[in-house]
């Protein structure tokens, strides 16, 4: 499922695609995936493109909003004016754009379309008021805070130190799995998780209220610089990721830890990474530099 890095890579090039365009129309094609009324978009002009944790909200001039969470394998490709440079689209794209996967169609002015796509049909859009929209959203409440990767924009609900710190020492359960809680740290999950607690050095089975007060700090930051760099590299293209102008993302390419089963460890220390289930999640670790 897209994480934090994955979800921001999509919202910064919908933010350059989509704004101020108009909706001219709304293809629904699979109604499941689409909750409330197409009339209350139609007209509507994109004002900005915000994310909560792994879920965005496309805002619209005429006071409704769109909640959309893609899930495992949903994806939105933008096609028009605003994109100067066409890129060749990605094969992660399967039935293509229009196709058998191809559940909404956005109609926009001047000829824009944005399409989403989901093959396994797990994500979703939901159309609200924009002012009652986190109040309403029972997703949106229950969301932890989240790590700040921009300073100048930071979230609703920041992760500070002290929060992360307060979260981790009330845990009884592994550190792994908390991170991934998105009630208790929005945005975190299976990659990045990973790569934060290889880079400090913590086994991922240790229990959160064990950790010191310096494992703590340094976990904190460990993960604002995975997210960082998740972000830099326009996220992990691991099954269906791709952002809107069809292209993919590369993070998989300097994952750390993630997905190296059985390859020497980075640190150079002579240890083989090996692979275990936390919370029904591959979970990569290396024996030597993350003891309990």
């Amino acid at each position: 499922m897209p994480e934090l890095p994955e979800v921001e890579s999509i919202r910064l090039q919908l933010e350059k695609y989509l704004v101020d365009h108009v909706i001219k129309d709304v293809e629904i094609r699979y109604h499941k995936c689409f909750q409330g009324s197409k009339k209350d978009l139609i007209g509507g002009k994109v004002k900005q493109v915000r994310r909560f944790g792994k879920v965005l909200v496309i805002d619209l001039d005429n006071r409704y909003s769109m909640l959309i969470h893609v899930r495992m394998t949903g994806q939105l490709i933008y096609k028009g004016p605003n994109l100067k440079k066409v890129q060749k689209l990605s094969e992660k794209v399967k039935g293509g754009l229009g196709g058998k996967h191809t559940h909404v169609i956005f109609h926009l002015d001047y000829g824009g379309k944005l399409y989403y796509n989901d093959v396994r049909k797990f994500g979703w859009i939901k159309v609200a008021v924009s002012s009652k929209l986190k109040a309403e959203s029972k997703f949106l409440k229950k969301l932890g805070p989240e790590p700040v990767i921009d300073k100048d924009n930071p979230p609703e609900n920041p992760l500070t130190l002290e929060k992360f710190a307060t979260v981790v020492q009330a845990s009884g359960t592994s550190i792994k799995s908390l991170l991934m809680d998105q009630k208790k740290i929005a945005g975190v999950g299976n990659i990045y998780a990973n790569d934060a607690l290889w880079l400090v050095k913590i086994n991922p089975t240790k229990v959160s209220k064990k950790l010191g007060t310096e494992e703590i700090k340094k976990l904190f930051k460990a993960l604002e610089k995975v997210l960082k760099e998740g972000i830099k590299r326009g996220g992990a293209s691991e099954i269906a990721f791709i952002t809107p102008d069809g292209t993919e993302g590369n993070y998989q390419d300097f994952t750390l830890v993630y997905g190296k089963e059985r390859e020497l460890c980075l640190n150079n220390c002579g240890g083989k990474i090996k692979k275990i289930k936390i919370s029904g999640r591959g979970t990569y670790y290396c024996p030597n530099c993350q003891k309990l």
